[in-house]
């Protein structure tokens, strides 16, 4: 449906990048694209990885980063700091797209696990990795979706918490202008990944309705937020970016 395929990653020998969310999917792959492309990845999961991403975390350091609590937040950050001495780049992909539901049925406090992993995760995250990131004049790289600037019908959860993601991006990028760290919020097209699979199960807009043989391979948007992590983006001006953005199409391999 899309017609995307990967990008080819430059060697990101010397880098260290943490990854949020690689218990499976986007993340797995991505921590694998890392690993191979010569970074040392740190690869934050919640649980013990799923066996059929494992394959892909296999040369990372496997973490435990529960995103909502600070403690296992700051115990991750104290290791890299202790064992890699810098971090180079932050990828937060750890997102939830649940509860999905019509609005006007949704308890209020039912967006509350939303808004805790899609949004003051990310500010969590990136403000605890902040000191070893200006240290390296880093990157930060946040799992984007169009869905944080067009309403989607039983998305109200996803929609709204992503949205404030990709505004705590824009104020890190603007508040933080002078810090040497930049700051990307990426837009990705639907992925095959679980999340797509609790979108079918719901099946309340048209995302639901695409066949699982036309929704993108996950290595594409991990390609590309690998890329992010290496030299050549550091040339890139937008914070906020999309993996159908004719720049990385251009880059793209069929």
């Amino acid at each position: 449906m899309f017609n995307l395929s990967s990008i080819d990653v430059p060697d990101l020998t010397g880098k260290t990048v943490l990854v949020s969310g690689a218990k499976r999917g986007i993340g797995a792959v991505l921590a694998g694209l890392l690993t191979a492309r010569g970074a040392e990845v740190y690869a934050g999961v919640q649980g013990d990885p799923e066996s059929e991403w494992a394959q892909h975390l296999a040369r990372s350091q496997v973490v435990q980063m529960d995103v909502t609590d600070p403690a296992a937040v700051k115990a991750v950050m104290e290791r890299i700091e202790q064992e890699s001495g810098k971090l180079d780049a932050l990828v937060n992909n750890a997102g939830v797209i649940s509860p999905i539901g019509h609005i006007d049925t949704l308890d209020t406090d039912a967006f509350r696990s939303a808004f805790d992993v899609n949004a003051l995760a990310l500010h969590r995250v990136t403000c605890a990795a902040l000191p070893l990131l200006r240290k390296s004049r880093g990157v930060v790289v946040n799992a984007g979706t169009g869905a944080a600037t067009t309403p989607m019908e039983g998305w109200t959860a996803y929609c709204s918490s992503k949205a404030a993601a990709r505004m705590l991006t824009l104020m890190f990028a603007k508040d933080l202008s002078e810090s040497g760290v930049q700051f990307f919020f990426l837009g990705i097209p639907p992925t095959d990944t679980n999340m797509q699979g609790e979108i079918r199960v719901a099946g309340l807009n048209p995302i639901s309705k695409i066949a699982k043989s036309d929704l993108v391979d996950p290595k594409v948007p991990a390609s590309v937020m690998a890329w992010l992590c290496g030299p050549e983006a550091r040339n890139l001006t937008d914070v906020t970016i999309d993996v159908r953005d004719d720049f990385f199409k251009a880059m793209m391999t069929l």
